[in-house]
C-alpha cells in the first residue's frame, strides 16, 4: 500500500489524515492545549481500512511528531487511548498517565 500522512495545522488544532491514492481519507482530529500538549479528540477510519492498521498509523505520526517537539499527548479518543493502554514504550508522550505500580 502506497500511502502518506498529511498534517493539517491550525492555532487551535488540526487533523492527520492518512491518504492513499483516490482512496477514501481516515482522519484523527486533534485540539492544542497551550504550546505543549495536544489533546487526540476523534480518529475516523472508513470500512474500507478497517484491519489494515490504518488508526494505528495515525496515532504513530502523532506519537513522532509529538516527541519530536518536547510535548504531551492526552488520548481523549477511545481509540487513542486504547493504543496507549497497548503501547507502554509511549508513556513518555502520555501526559497525566500514572503508571500502575
Amino acid at each position: 500500500m502506497a500511502f502518506h500522512i498529511d498534517l493539517e495545522e491550525t492555532t487551535s488544532g488540526g487533523r492527520y489524515i492518512y491518504r492513499d491514492g483516490d482512496n477514501p481519507e481516515a482522519e484523527m482530529t486533534f485540539s492544542k492545549a497551550g504550546e505543549k500538549l495536544m489533546i487526540i479528540d476523534h480518529t475516523e477510519v472508513p470500512e474500507f481500512y478497517r484491519g489494515q492498521g490504518v488508526g494505528l498509523k495515525l496515532v504513530e505520526r502523532a506519537i513522532a511528531d509529538v516527541r519530536a517537539a518536547g510535548k504531551k499527548i492526552i488520548p481523549l479518543c477511545p481509540f487513542a487511548h486504547a493504543q496507549f493502554k497497548r503501547h507502554p514504550e509511549w508513556e513518555d508522550v502520555w501526559s497525566g498517565h500514572k503508571k500502575d505500580s
